[in-house]
């Protein structure tokens, strides 16, 4: 058996290339030292093995090389392609993602956005179930902050991905009333804390607009209690002929309730989801949605934070614009 090999030493990698320490190290960070010399320093440390110990580096740097994830509720399979994929990404940069999940609750979103500034992340990317929480602020004071889908408050963000919700609901519902749908029951996942949130803001103006009759309801995103929910709605006396989600996992607890009620879909409830999750389009029948492209998202969210941490931030602010996945799940209403 060959005796393993020992790491390399940053004094070695000076000695070869008769640099100082100090000199090497700069070089190998590509900071205060020419590009001749810094190509010249790779050059040498590849050759003997060299790797900067990950602790070292990060002491020397500032830099741990982790960036949090802060997601809303890992229950919402969206949200879990989403930190798939942004983690797939960050990796790509040479990063890694830090992913925590709220699990639907604001509070322990502001706890662990702390917690995760307090283990100096390099940077921190939210999908924020209450963007206008003061802490935000103070957080992007401390380290550059991304959003996704809202805003944060106070403006404070170093980017932010937001969608163009009122286009988003504009485009379901007038879908829905066009297809004859006069009463609609909107499932959304945002509670009472923060009934402020942009898309369900325009579910009520839009609504008006259209001459449609909407019922906002509170759902988890978890599918057993979306499914719940969904069985008791339409379940009782007064059933609405559309159904309006907030994400596709609660569309997911909505087909379950109506097969538990015997009910069909379209036939009996149109039903629209809001994700264009992948799974969507394998239902029976495929699910009509909103479609956000997450491949463009996860892109534009990670180059704005790696942008922000590498110094040369530019687009600030950037705008998804939906489109809308017309399938099976819809149809006229019932006579």
């Amino acid at each position: 058996m060959s005796e393993k090999r020992k790491r390399a030493t940053i004094r070695e990698v000076a000695q070869a290339t008769g640099l100082s320490p100090a000199a090497v190290s700069y070089a190998l960070r590509g900071i205060q030292t020419s590009e001749e010399t810094q190509e010249r320093v790779r050059a040498a440390a590849e050759e003997l093995g060299y790797e900067a110990h990950p602790i070292a580096r990060a002491l020397a740097s500032g830099r741990t090389d982790q960036v949090g994830l802060l997601c809303g509720s890992l229950e919402d399979y969206w949200q879990q392609s989403l930190a798939v994929g942004i983690g797939r990404a960050l990796l790509a940069r040479d990063r890694y993602a830090l992913i925590v999940d709220a699990g639907g609750d604001p509070e322990r979103e502001l706890a662990l956005a702390r917690r995760l500034r307090d283990q100096r992340v390099d940077g921190l990317i939210v999908q924020p179930l209450d963007p206008s929480a003061a802490l935000w602020s103070e957080l992007a004071a401390a380290i550059p902050v991304v959003s996704i889908g809202d805003a944060l408050h106070g403006g404070q963000a170093q980017g932010e991905v937001v969608f163009d919700n009122r286009r988003g609901v504009t485009l379901a519902l007038e879908h829905l009333r066009d297809l004859g749908h006069q009463r609609v029951t909107v499932f959304t996942p945002t509670g009472a804390s923060t009934p402020d949130r942009p898309a369900d803001v325009h579910v009520n103006a839009e609504a008006e607009r259209l001459g449609l009759r909407v019922d906002v309801v509170v759902v988890p995103q978890s599918l057993a209690a979306a499914t719940e929910v969904a069985t008791r709605v339409l379940g009782g006396p007064d059933r609405p002929s559309a159904v309006f989600c907030f994400a596709d996992s609660i569309a997911y607890g909505v087909y379950a309730a109506t097969r538990e009620l015997g009910l069909g879909v379209p036939a009996d409830v149109a039903v629209c989801g809001y994700d264009n999750h992948p799974m969507s389009a394998l239902l029976t029948p495929p699910l009509t949605t909103v479609d956000w492209d997450i491949d463009g998202i996860v892109h534009s969210a990670v180059r704005l934070v790696v942008d922000v941490i590498d110094g040369k931030p530019r687009r600030r602010r950037v705008v998804r614009e939906p489109s809308l996945r017309v399938r099976a799940s819809t149809g006229p209403t019932p006579v």
